[in-house]
């Protein structure tokens, strides 16, 4: 087996354990505003949140109001939950069965604890993700039925299994986290790309004026899946080349 393929195959999860390791990482999350999955044990629900303040010399952690927010009940009832949240292509997970007091603090509503006292640290490369240059951004769109008018956007990086995607201004009340849209197309260098796809993150950063989109691919035919794997090839190998000539 060659160097390449070696790096690229599945790495096995890592428990982080020390508080200097687990602030770390958690910093990537709320520096890079990942979005963060919140699931409550025996509850098949999930909820979005983002972590908004870790800060090790104080042991504390927030996270932000819950999407829907009917979460915070099952938060104030102190049932133990788990959090998951990935950053270039890491699966960063905690289980938190501590209460957490739930705040307003001018306005924004948010959940404050201590850090977790282990950490999942799962490097995934099999579902490696590729970012997009700024100078070569993909055209995208969003439409389907149960949307008034077709979105267009960009794309910021592309992996097997989903896609980052950026659009001009506050759109967050047309799309609707959960839906699945049926025409999603991704104008790729070599061809346009069509496919159904279900809508995973969504967050309008003010400071910008720019709504995030984070879709998952949906029931895939063979064609597509074999352009999105020909289009994450391409940008892995330029990211390489880039990578060796940085060497010098």
């Amino acid at each position: 087996m060659n160097g390449s393929s070696a790096d690229d195959a599945p790495q096995p999860p890592k428990v982080l354990n020390t508080p200097l390791e687990i602030a770390a990482n958690l910093r990537l999350l709320l520096e890079s505003h990942d979005p963060l999955i919140i699931t409550f044990h025996e509850r098949s629900q999930r909820f979005q949140s983002y972590l908004i303040e870790v800060e090790r010399d104080g042991n504390v952690l927030a996270l932000d109001e819950m999407i829907p927010r009917d979460g915070e009940r099952f938060l104030a009832n102190g049932e133990p939950f788990r959090v998951e949240g990935f950053h270039d292509g890491v699966r960063i997970a905690w289980e938190s069965s501590e209460q957490m007091d739930i705040v307003d603090v001018d306005g924004q509503r948010l959940y404050r604890g201590s850090l977790p006292t282990e950490v999942v640290y799962h490097q995934r490369r099999n579902a490696f993700r590729a970012a997009l240059k700024l100078a070569q951004l993909v055209d995208v769109e969003i439409g389907g039925d149960r949307i008034k008018f077709t979105l267009s956007g960009k794309l910021l990086d592309i992996s097997a299994t989903g896609c980052k995607l950026r659009f001009e201004g506050d759109i967050s009340d047309r799309l609707q986290l959960g839906q699945v849209y049926e025409r999603f197309i991704a104008r790729l260098p070599f061809g346009d790309m069509t496919a159904p796809v279900e809508l995973r993150h969504l967050h309008f950063e003010e400071r910008v004026n720019t709504t995030f989109a984070g879709v998952r691919f949906h029931n895939m035919s063979g064609l597509v899946q074999r352009q999105v794997e020909r289009f994450v090839y391409q940008l892995q190998r330029e990211a390489r080349r880039f990578d060796k000539d940085d060497d010098f």
